[in-house]
């Protein structure tokens, strides 16, 4: 899987003024970015950056899916988010500089852009309002965090499921929910393993609430896969 890297564009521009926290921010702010930003396309299923690694600076997507994990000692991963074109990654690395919390792998063939720390830490210090964009970043990765954590404490691994399926229909929008995600990928975003995940989704087949084909699972009753996604 092959990486490559080409010096930034006035292409970057755009980029960054569709990321939610940066909106509002000056041309002269995305023009300093755009200056020192690097370009790099993964193949799907590359590694971006490794967790405990230095930092490798502030990223944002252009283009793909890229999976955000903490891996444990026996290989076992957690999908802590999915990014999407349009937001960033790496935040808290970029800001303390410290070592890069999680691991980054490319879901599907991914361009992101790379600005470095120091590179960050510059432009922060001639445009204040940057800091204040960075900082609302942090504030929305711990709220999630927080969602995450009562996640995996109060819901069961059903509910948590019937929670991500109506996730992916709506993104969808349809009530089909194509299989991008294997079992082991699902239970990696649920925080459980691949068995009570397939539990799980035979228990709402059983209950008439969704069926399966080859390359789909359907959704046959959204308010009782919402009740349960409630419980």
């Amino acid at each position: 899987m092959t990486i490559t890297s080409t010096q930034a564009d006035t292409s970057i521009n755009a980029i960054l003024s569709q990321v939610p926290y940066l909106a509002g921010l000056s041309a002269q702010i995305f023009a300093a970015l755009g200056e020192v930003a690097i370009r790099r396309r993964v193949d799907a299923e590359g590694i971006i950056f490794w967790e405990g690694e230095p930092c490798a600076g502030l990223y944002v997507v252009e283009s793909g899916v890229v999976k955000v994990l903490r891996m444990s000692k026996d290989g076992r991963e957690q999908i802590v988010t999915m990014i999407h074109p349009g937001d960033t990654f790496n935040d808290v690395a970029a800001l303390d500089g410290g070592p890069n919390p999680a691991t980054t792998i490319a879901h599907t063939e991914t361009v992101v852009w790379c600005i470095q720390r120091d590179d960050l830490r510059h432009i922060v210090n001639r445009y204040p309002p940057l800091a204040w964009a960075l900082i609302a970043s942090m504030a929305k990765r711990t709220r999630h965090l927080i969602g995450l954590v009562e996640d995996l404490s109060l819901h069961s691994v059903k509910s948590r499921l019937a929670r991500l399926l109506l996730a992916q229909a709506q993104a969808n929008e349809s009530d089909d929910v194509p299989r991008l995600l294997t079992q082991e990928e699902m239970a990696s975003r649920l925080g459980t393993v691949r068995e009570m995940v397939g539990r799980s989704l035979r228990s709402l087949a059983t209950d008439g609430i969704l069926e399966f084909d080859r390359h789909r699972i359907v959704i046959l009753d959204a308010d009782r896969l919402t009740a349960e996604a409630e419980k």
